[in-house]
């Protein structure tokens, strides 16, 4: 199965469809597939489907098993056809097409199921075809980064200021943002001295970037002054960036709650602070990037 334990949760939803090729005749030998003789041909394979889009991990072996939040199936009965749509709905880090694709498929076959019996013949009849994903919503189609933005990454850590430990959790941070698009146009590594820090600060806050993240100094040490000097130079803070990377990491560790981390804006600069661990900080990133890219946009 492919990893998606870094994910965080969206809500996501999709639509599929597929058509029943079918007589007419059959379609009036049963009232419209409602009498045949294994009852409600309709009402049975919506079942079908419903229960086929809450167990599609069980049948396809590389899905991940998801809750499936809202689902139902629904049939549009035409000249010679049953045209089957199943909407699935889900909260869940990977998205939920393959489940309403699965549930088609499966609704579809429980109505041939049904229906073939009154078939004067086993072939040609009856037929499924079509099956097809309609739409999808939610996951990184729906949130595709923003292009232009500039950045910079302010390190503060005294091992790797002097050398003595190699610069992980910042590097991690810029590879997270150069992914997404972003330009890193100044990087820089300070002790923890808070003159420094605070110093280091001011000079990459009067570039007029976009967007500032640190890296490093959330913690409880007194020398994690971070926090509390990016604090002193916001005009407005925005709680919920950092809220939901602790809620992210806390489903992954139980330090995460440790975290003082602060964002919000400076000027026209966005500023988050990111944790000095490389887990921590890669955990961050996954969690809050893509509501972090559009804040750094101005536009919301």
């Amino acid at each position: 199965m492919k990893d998606i334990t870094h994910k965080p949760e969206t809500l996501r939803t999709a639509r599929a469809q597929a058509t029943l090729k079918i007589d007419g005749a059959i379609l009036e030998a049963t009232d419209h597939a409602r009498s045949t003789d294994k009852g409600d041909a309709l009402e049975a394979s919506r079942i079908a489907g419903i229960m086929a889009v809450k167990n599609t991990a069980q049948a396809l072996p590389f899905c991940h098993p998801i809750p499936i939040t809202d689902c139902d199936v629904e049939f549009d009965l035409r000249d010679h056809r049953i045209v089957l749509d199943v909407f699935a709905t889900t909260i869940a880090a990977t998205g939920v097409e393959m489940e309403a694709l699965y549930g088609a498929s499966v609704a579809a076959m429980n109505l041939y199921d049904m229906l073939k019996p009154h078939a004067p013949k086993d072939t040609g009849l009856i037929a499924v075809t079509d099956v097809h994903l309609v739409k999808k919503r939610g996951g990184k189609s729906d949130f595709r980064p923003p292009s232009g933005l500039q950045a910079a990454i302010l390190v503060t850590h005294d091992g790797i200021a002097t050398g003595k430990k190699e610069d992980r959790a910042g590097q991690t941070v810029r590879r997270q943002l150069e992914d997404k698009g972003v330009s890193v146009t100044k990087y820089t590594v300070v002790g923890n001295e808070r003159e420094n820090v605070e110093a280091a600060l001011d000079g990459l806050l009067k570039l007029g970037l976009d967007l500032v993240v640190t890296v490093g100094g959330t913690g409880l040490q007194d020398k994690d002054c971070t926090v509390d000097c990016v604090r002193q130079r916001l005009d407005r803070e925005v709680p919920g960036i950092m809220e939901s990377a602790r809620a992210h990491g806390q489903r992954r560790t139980p330090y995460a709650m440790l975290s003082r981390g602060v964002a919000g804006i400076a000027g026209n600069t966005l500023v988050a602070t990111f944790p000095g661990s490389t887990a921590g900080a890669r955990q961050t990133g996954q969690a809050v990037l893509t509501g972090l890219l559009h804040a750094a946009t101005g536009s919301c």
